[in-house]
């Protein structure tokens, strides 16, 4: 008995088609267009607040427009100079001669009342954000949030230290992460017994890019159906 032939497949429309190609373009183009936005844009501000603080005979906008006069507006210049300059004061404040002057230069800053203040709170804070720019989260994992019975991804920060890890007794503590979806930076900091956190074998990049895209965007691209390895049971 001969099986029926198979209809072909209906042909997409020329809109259809367009549509598509839209579409796939959209999504090369969207991506490296927003990144190139907001690096010409970062620039551009922070040459706004940097050019203006150089004095005129060494400003590279007046010297460009003095020799060959021409208004030229270069993006980065700001950027140079305050790289430059930064790396200079790094290097002299390595040095014994420049601690001394930032000692002094910080006592006498930490004597005026309201300045002592601010002073101290921005410096906390560029200290937090610098440290933590350095350091990594170890590994990604799931917890039982905010229930039993409820799973979240967080991140392993480091095991418990000091009073939290004195006052909870003999038991071992991890501290995780515990951040909001799609927005990673904002979120929780929980301190877990060692054995409820479960660790995942995927890389905290690929738990962040799940994070971001609200479990549409899984880490095993090949086969989403197959989990990556198998999950240990606690944290190791």
């Amino acid at each position: 008995m001969q099986l029926p032939e198979t209809p072909p497949p209906p042909r997409r429309g020329v809109l259809s088609s367009l549509r598509s190609n839209f579409l796939t373009g959209l999504i090369v183009i969207a991506p490296i267009g927003i990144t190139i936005w907001l690096i010409w844009s970062l620039f551009g501000w922070i040459d706004s607040w940097v050019l203006p603080f150089i004095p005129t005979a060494y400003n590279p906008v007046h010297l460009i427009r003095e020799y060959t006069g021409l208004e030229v507006d270069i993006r980065g210049l700001g950027v140079a100079t305050f790289l430059v300059f930064t790396i200079l004061v790094g290097w002299v404040a390595k040095g014994l001669i420049g601690r001394s002057l930032i000692r002094w230069a910080e006592s006498l800053v930490l004597s005026i009342p309201l300045i002592r203040s601010l002073y101290s709170g921005l410096k906390q804070i560029v200290e937090t954000v610098l440290q933590q720019g350095q350091q990594n989260f170890e590994k990604a994992c799931l917890v039982e949030y905010p229930r039993k019975g409820i799973w979240a991804i967080a991140f392993i920060s480091t095991h418990a230290k000091g009073e939290i890890a004195q006052r909870h007794g003999p038991e071992e503590m991890i501290s995780v992460f515990l951040p909001t979806t799609p927005n990673p930076t904002s979120g929780f900091l929980l301190y877990l017994p060692k054995k409820d956190v479960m660790v995942l074998d995927m890389t905290v990049e690929d738990a962040a890019k799940l994070i971001i895209s609200a479990g549409l965007v899984y880490p095993n691209g090949e086969n989403p159906a197959v989990p990556p390895q198998k999950l240990p049971d606690a944290a190791e």
